[in-house]
């Protein structure tokens, strides 16, 4: 009998470690899915800021429930945790308002590049701030990003397709974005913070901050149009982009190290890639599909070089 049992916990440890190491991939793919919930929303007349509101309000309850069911303990706070969760919120909020923007003007692929490109911003942040060391690995990775990020524009191709470069720069704006709430996040972790935390109260400080410029009409108009399905869409577009992906990569982080988890999540440009693909005919070229992978590939190093160094 205690043969049996024993194997029977074997088996369904390995079966949890497998998990594990499923959720940050399904978490890369479902914000590679970000760009169908985005175009399908704003080709039905709800702007950039509504749909910002619309996901981040129903985020709220998510998180919240993911905290009920952990530990409730996290829904507490010190005054001087305040301003850095403002910070991260706001950071959330330029970088999603970019990142809509440039998902609207350029192919999905390029558009998830851009924002993937945030540790090359973390590394010039943490130089600046943290005085960290920028090694000759990690000059490499850089120039490895930016070969890769200006493959997959197109722009070396003679019959590249015309590119937005309002989009591409929105796309650089979200990295920027998403550096900073990164280097904020990082410090309000190292005062104690639970990354629910973080996330709970960046929420809530996003949709203070959205309601006023939110158009509560197109909500209604949207909803109006088909309720048993768009409610439901509503719902899937917070879960899918933004809240159930932070869990899994935050349960991920309790059974494995932040750089395999973040190459295990690297897979966004990727999804993002197929889903313009299936969705909306943008075929990449055969020097973009290269790029994607440079790309990638540097990022991925980067990270287990930056991973290595702690």
């Amino acid at each position: 009998m205690r043969y049996i049992k024993y194997n029977e916990l074997k088996k369904l440890s390995e079966i949890m470690k497998k998990i594990y190491l499923l959720l940050p991939i399904i978490a890369g793919i479902m914000f590679g899915s970000t760009g169908i919930f985005v175009r399908t929303l704003t080709e039905n007349g709800v702007d950039s800021t509504t749909l910002l509101f619309l996901r981040f309000s129903i985020a709220i309850l998510y998180i919240f429930i993911a905290i009920f069911l952990t530990d409730k303990s996290l829904l507490k706070i010190n005054k001087e945790d305040i301003p850095l969760f403002v910070l991260c919120g706001l950071c959330i909020l330029g970088l999603n308002l970019c990142y809509n923007s440039s998902i609207n003007s350029v192919p999905l692929s390029l558009a998830a590049i851009l924002l993937s490109t945030a540790p090359v911003f973390v590394l010039v942040l943490e130089y600046f701030l943290f005085k960290e060391k920028i090694t000759s690995i990690k000059v490499l990775c850089v120039i490895l990003v930016l070969i890769g990020c200006t493959l997959v524009t197109g722009l070396l191709e003679e019959n590249s397709i015309d590119i937005s470069w309002i989009g591409i720069i929105a796309g650089i704006g979200s990295a920027v974005f998403w550096a900073i709430y990164s280097v904020t996040s990082r410090k309000s972790i190292d005062m104690g913070r639970h990354t629910f935390t973080i996330l709970l109260y960046s929420l809530i400080t996003i949709t203070i901050v959205t309601i006023p410029f939110t158009s509560f009409t197109q909500i209604a108009n949207f909803v109006s149009l088909n309720p048993a399905l768009n409610i439901p869409f509503l719902l899937l577009h917070s879960l899918v982009s933004f809240a159930l992906p932070y869990i899994f990569i935050t349960i991920s982080l309790n059974h494995m190290d932040a750089g395999t988890a973040v190459i295990l999540s690297s897979g966004e440009p990727i999804a993002a890639l197929a889903f313009g693909m299936i969705f909306y005919l943008e075929m990449p070229t055969v020097l973009m599909v290269c790029g994607v992978i440079i790309t990638i590939a540097a990022l991925i190093l980067l990270s287990r070089s930056s991973a290595n160094e702690v």
